[in-house]
């Protein structure tokens, strides 16, 4: 059933990460959205919602590409306990102006593996899906869902960690 959980998650990701691709020749005529451009560093809160729930902070980061729609990010979740540094690659849709959505997948590297961070207590593949908006020129928003597969020691379970804040785009 585990695995089935994990085939079904994959898939419905890959579905997310390629209809835009396939879509975009197709919509070429039609006017998109400005989307948010620039780089950005920031933080916020981090929650793991799934076993052993955890509240702490997030440290994020991203780097746009000029030539793709395509960002390089990382993340820090943080806890007491321990940290989870995420690196992702994300395919950056704009949905309007000065707003994308985003999707991805990257690597958890959790700093203690005997204590739960908020995405897991072991090294993971995760998937990631998000929003980001510019509401002043230096000023982003930004919320995301990190999906953690396998992340827990002894089980197959997934985490799941929901993370806000704000952040200075340059």
């Amino acid at each position: 059933m585990k695995f089935s959980l994990k085939a079904a998650v994959v898939s419905a990701f890959s579905v997310l990460v390629a209809s835009p691709l396939i879509m975009a020749g197709s919509a070429s005529a039609q006017t998109a959205p400005n989307g948010m451009s620039g780089s950005y560093i920031g933080g916020g809160v981090s929650a793991g919602v799934t076993n052993d729930a955890t509240v702490g902070g997030n440290v994020q980061v991203r780097l746009n590409s000029s030539e793709a729609p395509v960002s390089f990010r990382g993340a820090a979740l943080i806890t007491g306990e321990s940290t989870a540094i995420v690196p992702t690659i994300t395919y950056d849709a704009a949905i309007a102006p000065n707003t994308n959505l985003y999707v991805g997948g990257g690597y958890s590297f959790v700093t203690d593996e005997n204590a739960t961070s908020p995405l897991g207590n072991k090294d993971a593949f995760v998937l990631t899906a998000g929003v980001e908006t510019a509401v002043q020129r230096h000023i982003t928003l930004y919320s995301d869902v990190k999906v953690g597969l396998d992340a827990f020691e002894n089980n197959n379970d997934v985490a799941v960690a929901i993370q806000a804040g704000a952040a200075y785009r340059f």
